[in-house]
């Protein structure tokens, strides 16, 4: 089975509760590349988005909304605290479960991404824009993903 096609059974798991609360399916770029095959898209919704990345196993998640943006670590760490509260990122051999992992999360603490106001990812922001302030070793003992230095 090829990248893409593992790919497109991952977008089988997250269809239901994507198209569920409104969100379409849109392609990204895909093909082979100097890392190896990937494949990419992004599920849309007005001024939502959820962009995602398999490069062989499911990478970059991010939420969008406006011109906010956050990674999936660092949106769960927002949410939850410290800690491995989230399923996603697993570390299942089974590329699959990354997607059924992202599905649980999804499900389980972002709602206000999927059809709430808004309120939490934006509350969201602002911590992790604070966090940024924050030195690196301050960053670590906090629990913040090491991907916040790049959140824009």
């Amino acid at each position: 089975m090829t990248v893409i096609d593992t790919f497109r059974q991952g977008l089988e798991i997250l269809d239901p509760i994507m198209r569920a609360n409104g969100f379409a399916f849109r392609e990204g770029d895909s093909g082979p590349s100097s890392g190896g095959e990937f494949a990419s898209g992004t599920y849309v919704s007005g001024d939502r988005s959820l962009e995602i990345h398999f490069r062989g196993q499911l990478g970059l998640v991010t939420y969008h909304i406006g011109a906010d943006a956050l990674s999936h670590d660092v949106f769960m760490r927002a949410i939850l605290g410290a800690g491995d509260k989230s399923r996603y990122p697993g570390f299942s051999d089974d590329p699959l479960a990354a997607f059924s992992d992202l599905r649980s999360d999804l499900e389980n603490h972002a709602s206000d991404f999927l059809s709430g106001d808004g309120s939490i990812f934006r509350r969201c922001i602002q911590e992790a824009r604070a966090a940024q302030k924050l030195s690196p070793l301050e960053r670590i003992e906090q629990g913040w993903p090491n991907s916040i230095r790049t959140m824009r």
